[in-house]
């Protein structure tokens, strides 16, 4: 049995957790306003007079207020100079100023107004001839922009908030390094209530609980657990799974902490590994470890998801994305999203740059018998890349032993 597998209950992990120590300092209003002034200067390059910004996670970048998108629009209008002003419904106007983090103007709008009309106002008000809409904004809401504002030039706004939202600051890093230990916290302690005849479900439920127990904002933000068959699907298969002897053990979960995400995927086995598991994954420890090597300021992010297929087809799999090997990118962008830009995938010729935040999980798998994946995150430094948290060690040892 590999060590750190097993012999503990969840009741008696669960008893020994508390919130987390030290907890990473909010984003400050300081921080906050040089985006917007970020996000101001970059709209120049893309010659737009304004930038919508709906209710999702670029408007808890830009403001603070974390609220998702429904049929209501909730959204804010960035001038290229001079403050923003947010269009809500006027009922709703307590809970924004009680989360709005920046100064701004309001727009208020009642249950039978037309909220694009009062943006379609407000937008002239400003003067502005073009606007940039946030790539996240639903279609609706676009088109009810179009149609209010029909002389208004409506153009693409990732350059401006992804050119953002791209680069982390160090209070971003802080709050995603917390994330990531919780989460790491969690999947060694998951490992430890293995038994024979556990439930993925089983699982899930304590890894959400471990979550919450350690002082992340909803327990956890997602959780995948796979035994045996299952874990040679990227994201699994339908239904409860029960544990038994010998099984390949996927799990793959993370957190927020201030709506900052972890994801890290372990991999090991409850019981004796095979000579071909354990073949298959030094093969993925080497392509992750080599993904991770070639990071640096200016390349390519499509070089690095090419430096992990390398390592793979020297060992027979693929090629691209042909089974057995890497049937996905080799790696996202993180941050407030899960899956943010920039990419680690071919055809993605982003420059690296310091303060970039990446999954490096170049999984490898065999049909109709496992698979393996490794997921650890980086940011980009000035000289190369710094993980957030240590990979995984070794198959059968797959938790470093605590200080």
């Amino acid at each position: 049995m590999a060590r750190g597998i097993g012999g503990s209950t969840a009741q008696a992990e669960l008893a020994e957790l508390r919130p987390w120590p030290n907890p990473a300092p909010p984003i400050s209003r300081q921080e906050r306003e040089s985006r917007l002034a970020k996000a101001q200067g970059l709209m120049a390059g893309i010659g737009a007079d304004a930038l919508i910004i709906g209710a999702g996670a670029s408007l808890r970048y830009f403001t603070g207020v974390a609220w998702g998108a429904t049929e209501r629009l909730v959204a804010m209008v960035l001038p290229r100079s001079g403050e923003p002003v947010m269009i809500c419904p006027r009922f709703e106007l307590g809970s924004l100023q009680a989360s709005l983090q920046i100064e701004a103007g309001v727009a208020l709008w009642e249950e039978h107004e037309s909220p694009y009309a009062l943006a379609a106002e407000t937008l002239a008000g400003l003067g502005a001839k073009s606007l940039a809409i946030d790539p996240a904004l639903p279609f609706f809401a676009y088109d009810g922009l179009r149609v209010a504002a029909p002389g208004l030039m409506l153009v693409n706004g990732a350059a401006v908030v992804d050119g953002c939202r791209m680069i982390k600051s160090p209070a971003e890093l802080a709050l995603m390094s917390q994330a990531k230990a919780m989460t790491l916290e969690v999947h060694r302690r998951a490992a430890r209530i293995l038994r024979e005849g556990v439930t993925t479900g089983e699982v899930r439920r304590f890894i959400d609980q471990a979550h919450r127990a350690l002082g992340a904002d909803n327990g956890s933000s997602f959780c995948a657990v796979q035994f045996g068959l299952a874990s040679a699907y990227p994201h699994g298969l339908p239904g409860e799974q029960t544990l038994a002897k010998g099984e390949v053990v996927l799990i793959d979960t993370g957190c927020q902490v201030q709506g900052y995400n972890s994801d890290i995927t372990r991999t090991y086995v409850f019981g004796e590994p095979s000579a071909e598991l354990r073949r298959v994954w030094d093969v993925e420890k080497r392509a992750q470890a080599a993904a991770f090597a070639a990071v640096k300021p200016g390349v390519p992010c499509e070089a690095i998801d090419a430096v992990a297929r390398g390592v793979l087809a020297e060992a027979g799999f693929g090629p691209d994305y042909e089974l057995p090997g890497l049937p996905h990118r080799t790696g996202h962008g993180i941050g407030l999203s899960i899956h943010e830009a920039p990419y680690l995938v071919r055809g993605d010729r982003t420059p690296l740059q310091p303060g970039m935040c990446f999954s490096n999980e170049p999984m490898i798998v065999i049909p109709d018998a496992f698979g393996v994946r490794l997921e650890d995150h980086f940011h980009v430094t000035e000289t190369g890349a710094a993980w957030f948290t240590e990979p995984q060690p070794d198959l059968e040892e797959p938790f470093a032993p605590r200080n």
